[in-house]
C-alpha cells in the first residue's frame, strides 16, 4: 500500500514538472503584462541601435510596457543572435538585426544558432541605403562609368574600402565587382569609422558606405556621391542615382534591419507586436527620426518578413562562395 502511494506520489510530482512549462507559456491576450528585453548586437551608436530604440520607443507606448535595450555586440553579430536563440519563447526577448542574418551562415564556419530554424520571424524595419562615394577631389572619377573604366584601364589598381569582409558595405563592391566583371582591390577596416578616415584621406579611392555616415561628408562637399544602392533612389539623396540606372543593370544591395523573437514564440504574440511595430512605423514622430539617419521605414507581416530571409539567404550565399568571402 505505502508503496502504491510512493508510486502516485512519484507520478503526480512529474507529471507537476512537465505540465508547468504548459501552465506558465504566455497568455497572448494579456501579453505583454512586464518589460521586453529588446536586444542589439552590435555598439550603440550605429544605425541599428538607433531604429531599435525609436521604434522601441514608441512601441513601447503602444503596448503599455517599456522596450529595454540590450547591446550584446560582437562576432559580426553573432554573440547577440545566439543568446536570443536561446532565451525562452515568452515573448518578452527580442533582437534587431541586420542583411546579417541571411549571409552569416556562409560567411562563418560554424555557426552555434540557425538563422533559420532558431527564430520567428516578426517585421522587416528599415532599409538603410549603401552610397558608393569617392574623395570630392577625386577629377578622374566622376560617375560609376568612371569607376568601371578605370578598373578595366588597371585591374587591381583601384581600391575601396569597406567596414569588415562580410559587412554589406563589402558585398556592396563585391556585387558590383561580380556584375561588372572588373577587378578592385579590397581594404577591409575594423568598422566603417576607420574606413570613412582614410577615404577622406585619400588612402582609398572609394568606399560604398552607409548613407548614415556617408550624407553629413557629402553634404560638407567633402565626398562626391555617385549612386546609390538600392533599388529606387533615396529620398535622402534624390538627385543621386542608382548604381543600376548609372550603368551597371540589375545592380541592387539593400541594406535592411528587421526584427525576430526565438523560436516557439506564440504565434498570436508575434503577431501582436509585428501590427504594433508596423503602426509606430507610420507615426510621424518615428519616420522624423529614421529620415535623420537615412532610414527608409517598411512594416511587413512575419509571413513577408520569413520569404524575404529565404530569398536573402540564398542569393548572398551563392556570390559568397562564388566570391570565396570569409568573416573566419
Amino acid at each position: 500500500m505505502k508503496h502504491q502511494l510512493f508510486k502516485y506520489t512519484v507520478s503526480a510530482a512529474l507529471l507537476a514538472a512537465f505540465a508547468g512549462p504548459v501552465l506558465a507559456q504566455t497568455d497572448p491576450a494579456q501579453w505583454p503584462n512586464k518589460p521586453i528585453k529588446w536586444v542589439v548586437p552590435f555598439p550603440p551608436g550605429g544605425a541599428m541601435d538607433a531604429i531599435a530604440r525609436t521604434l522601441g520607443e514608441v512601441t513601447g507606448r503602444k503596448l503599455g510596457q517599456p522596450f529595454v535595450i540590450e547591446n550584446k555586440a560582437g562576432a559580426g553579430g553573432n554573440i547577440g543572435s545566439d543568446f536570443v536563440a536561446k532565451q525562452p519563447a515568452d515573448g518578452y526577448t527580442l533582437m534587431i538585426t541586420s542583411i546579417g542574418m541571411a549571409t552569416n551562415g556562409a560567411l562563418y564556419k560554424k555557426l552555434s544558432y540557425d538563422p533559420i530554424k532558431d527564430f520567428e520571424p516578426v517585421s522587416l524595419l528599415a532599409v538603410v541605403p549603401n552610397v558608393l562615394v569617392t574623395h570630392a577631389s577625386q577629377k578622374n572619377i566622376q560617375s560609376v562609368k568612371d569607376v568601371i573604366e578605370q578598373a578595366k584601364k588597371s585591374p587591381n589598381k583601384l581600391t575601396y574600402a569597406s567596414a569588415g569582409n562580410g559587412t554589406s558595405i563589402h558585398l556592396a563592391g563585391a556585387n558590383f565587382t561580380a556584375l561588372t566583371g572588373v577587378q578592385m582591390l579590397h581594404v577591409p577596416y575594423r568598422g566603417s569609422g576607420p574606413a570613412v578616415t582614410d577615404l577622406l584621406g585619400g588612402q582609398v579611392d572609394f568606399m560604398f558606405d552607409s548613407i548614415t555616415s556617408a550624407r553629413p561628408h557629402i553634404q560638407a562637399g567633402k565626398l562626391r556621391a555617385l549612386a546609390v544602392t538600392t533599388k529606387q533612389r533615396s529620398a535622402s539623396l534624390p538627385d543621386v542615382p542608382t548604381v543600376a540606372e548609372a550603368g551597371v543593370p540589375g545592380y541592387e544591395v539593400s541594406p535592411w534591419f528587421a526584427t525576430f523573437m526565438p523560436a516557439g514564440t506564440p504565434a498570436a504574440v508575434v503577431e501582436k507586436l509585428s501590427l504594433a511595430l508596423n503602426e509606430s512605423m507610420r507615426d510621424p514622430e518615428v519616420k522624423k527620426r529614421l529620415d535623420a539617419i537615412g532610414a527608409e521605414p517598411m512594416g511587413t507581416t512575419p509571413q513577408v518578413l520569413r520569404t524575404h530571409l529565404k530569398q536573402e539567404t540564398e542569393r548572398w550565399t551563392q556570390l559568397i562562395k562564388t566570391a570565396g568571402i570569409s568573416a573566419d
